[in-house]
């Protein structure tokens, strides 16, 4: 669309869109990801797994405050 030098808010428009979709698959990875793999982590009853789902678990939270803005 810039090549093609299309309106400005049309290009604006679409790139909010992709934006949008994204924060979406964002969630929905985030989502599926606490619900296995940190769940497992938590329940397994081995510390050191344990500290590491915490981990990661912080680790979305951080990375969700930042960029899901």
């Amino acid at each position: 669309m810039i090549e093609n030098e299309a309106y400005c808010t049309d290009i604006l428009t679409q790139s909010l869109a992709i934006q949008r979709a994204l924060r979406s698959l964002n969630k929905l990875i985030a989502e599926h990801h606490i619900q296995t793999h940190i769940a497992e982590g938590m329940s397994s009853g081995d510390f050191a797994r344990q500290k590491r789902a915490q981990k990661e678990l912080m680790d979305i939270y951080e990375l969700s405050n930042i960029r899901g803005k």
